[in-house]
């Protein structure tokens, strides 16, 4: 079990990470300043927003310390490639959706730990494990934005290799993101099977709220149709597999996969179904808004 966390996982969000770095290009972060308000407001929902929701949401549930830390680490983690797909399917800005998956990532080395460390001192209280700052920030730098800067360079420096690679790549990361999940909910079944009644409602609910704040505050904010439901996709779906990881990380890979894993586990399942809806939805609107013209 050591091995399978403290090395295949590890390994499977850098290699995940990887692949988010091939689709990224050096315009995708010049396109922050150029942008800068859509981009602005997206930012502050992820950054901001989404930890308080989640938080409100955690204490009208009453969820226990365990689970409770384990949504607060989810809602620290940016979106991941899913939220650039369901843009694209939602008929979003795509564009804004990558670079705000790409900055938000890189950010997450300086915003996970400190977050990290003021939720496990409120729901844990006396009982709180001491957390290594610095070092947790090491390893998101090493597993998150390595892997970026890397296939970021690769697609700018050999366009003609990444165009081959990339879609090969894609597929083997979204089979990783299936076994990583599948295996923070088996090696956690007892507690899963204990917490599912209102572990998965609570998720349920989370994702709703989360995607209708986003809508919300960025139709609030006067942002294109486009932008909105960008902003909306990229708030309410986050980046599982770096979720599970850091609760890995958090308590050390020779206890295996954490319950504080389990929100984010059952999350990279629940985010499909509760968005498809929405994302149907969002599809509708452009199809109006292209019959409107």
């Amino acid at each position: 079990m050591g091995t399978v966390v403290g090395v295949v996982l590890p390994l499977g969000l850098a290699f995940i990470m990887f692949s988010l770095g091939l689709g990224l290009t050096v315009s995708d972060f010049l396109r922050v300043i150029k942008r800068p308000f859509a981009f602005v407001i997206g930012a502050l929902n992820q950054v901001v927003l989404l930890p308080i929701v989640t938080f409100l949401l955690v204490l009208a549930f009453g969820l226990g310390p365990e689970l409770a830390i384990g949504f607060m680490i989810l809602a620290f983690c940016p979106g991941g490639v899913t939220s650039n797909i369901l843009t694209r399917l939602g008929k979003g800005d795509v564009a804004l959706s990558v670079s705000l998956t790409a900055v938000i990532s890189l950010a997450s080395m300086f915003t996970v730990p400190p977050l990290l460390a003021l939720s496990i001192g409120y729901f844990s209280g006396a009982d709180a494990t001491p957390v290594n700052i610095g070092g947790i920030a090491v390893q998101l730098f090493l597993l998150t934005t390595v892997p970026i800067l890397i296939g970021l360079a690769m697609r700018h420096f050999a366009p003609a290799v990444t165009g081959r690679i990339a879609p090969v790549v894609a597929q083997l990361a979204n089979g990783l993101f299936v076994a990583i999940v599948v295996l923070a909910v088996v090696l956690n079944w007892d507690v899963f099977i204990t917490n599912l009644p209102i572990l998965a409602p609570s998720l349920v609910v989370l994702i709703v709220v989360l995607l209708a704040v986003g809508f919300g505050v960025a139709r609030l904010a006067g942002l294109s149709m486009a932008e909105v439901k960008t902003i909306s996709i990229e708030t309410g779906i986050q980046n599982s597999t770096l979720g599970i990881t850091v609760a890995a990380i958090l308590t050390g890979h020779e206890a295996g996969f954490p319950a504080y894993a389990l929100p984010a586990a059952v999350y990279g399942i629940l985010m499909y179904v509760v968005s498809a809806p929405v994302i149907w939805w969002f599809r509708r609107l452009a199809a109006g808004a292209v019959n409107a013209e």
